[in-house]
Parts: C-alpha cells; sequence; structure tokens
C-alpha cells in the first residue's frame, strides 16, 4: 500500500477524526482541509505502534479564498464548529491572508500556503467531499511523514531556520515519539 493509500485508511479507521472531517465538509468553503498536528501526529502514534487517539492542541482548519479575508469569517466558522464538537479547540484560517502573518508574498492556494510551513511532514492536509470519501494534500509529499523525519521546508531552512529549530524543542516531538529523527536541508 502506498503513503496516501496507508493514511487515508488510517482515517476511515479512526472514528474521531473521521468524525471531525465530517463536520468540516458540512461547511462547504472552498478549498478546505484539517492539516498539521491533526494529520501528522496521528500518523507518527500509528507509526508508534498506539492506538487512534484523540486529536490534541488545535484542530487547524485551512481554506483559501481571496474574496473572504477577514478575520471574522474564520472566528464564525470556529464558532459553528465549535457548537457541533465543543471539546475541540478549532482554529480555522484563510490561506488567503496568511501570507500577511508570515511575511511571504501572496499565496495562490491552500496547497502553496503549506509549501510555506515550518516541516515537511506537517504540511500535510486531509479533507472530505461529497465526491471524495477521503482526499490527501502535500505539496511537499509524504516520505518524510512516514519515514517519521523532521525535516525544515525549503522556505524554513533558507530563511526562518530558528523558527524551526525551536518548534522542534518546544513542541517535545522527540521525546513524545521517540523513534523520529531530525534531518537538515544542508
Amino acid at each position: 500500500m502506498d503513503h496516501e493509500q496507508s493514511l487515508k485508511s488510517l482515517f476511515q479507521h479512526d472514528p474521531n477524526r473521521w468524525h471531525l472531517l465530517d463536520l468540516v465538509c458540512a461547511l462547504e468553503i472552498p478549498d478546505c482541509w484539517i492539516g498539521a498536528g491533526f494529520v501528522r501526529n496521528a500518523v507518527w502514534d500509528h507509526l508508534h505502534g498506539r492506538p487512534p487517539s484523540a486529536p490534541s492542541g488545535d484542530v487547524d482548519v485551512l481554506w483559501f479564498d481571496p474574496d473572504q479575508v477577514d478575520p471574522a469569517i474564520d472566528r464564525r466558522m470556529e464558532w459553528v464548529l465549535q457548537e457541533w464538537a465543543p471539546g475541540i479547540n478549532w482554529s480555522v484560517k484563510n490561506q488567503a491572508r496568511m501570507h500577511l502573518r508570515n511575511g511571504d508574498a501572496p499565496y495562490t492556494s491552500t496547497a502553496d500556503a503549506m509549501c510555506h510551513w515550518p516541516e515537511t511532514a506537517t504540511a500535510v492536509a486531509v479533507r472530505r467531499s461529497a465526491s471524495t470519501p477521503c482526499e490527501v494534500l502535500a505539496p511537499l509529499g509524504l516520505e518524510d511523514l512516514f519515514a517519521m523525519v523532521i525535516r525544515p521546508t525549503r522556505h524554513f531552512a533558507l530563511h526562518k531556520r530558528e523558527v524551526h529549530e525551536a518548534r522542534v524543542s518546544n513542541k517535545g516531538w522527540l521525546e513524545r515519539w521517540p523513534l523520529l529523527r531530525c534531518v537538515d536541508n544542508d
């Protein structure tokens, strides 16, 4: 089974995450996914032989619509999702405006925004839709995620290396998942 099929299967057999994907699908917003730790942590737990667990930390909902960049729209979606799933820490962000916060050129899509995220293994998202039971968005590939490699994206390796290094240290990934390896882009 290839990595994409493995990821789809993992989510289809995780009732907690599958339900959250259904809720986000019900929002019916453009180019919308759940990504980052929601995906990464589930895969790393699985590869460490742990059963599916409830998502911890933020559940990052990312979408893209350059005509709806008001942050109040994101807050309204968070409120709706909080009503539907009260125990979840929802974080909804329209990637069409996130370049401003990050000091980058404007992004052209959710996938383009993810290429500017800190780690390759974090730049993965999934979604459900009316036409697809489970779809994967991995503009930087799935190899590092499944190889349990923490590697800065090219953008962070070139321009924000200290941010990447601080994340690895502060998030405690190497303690939580001892089989992980840090790899540099040099």
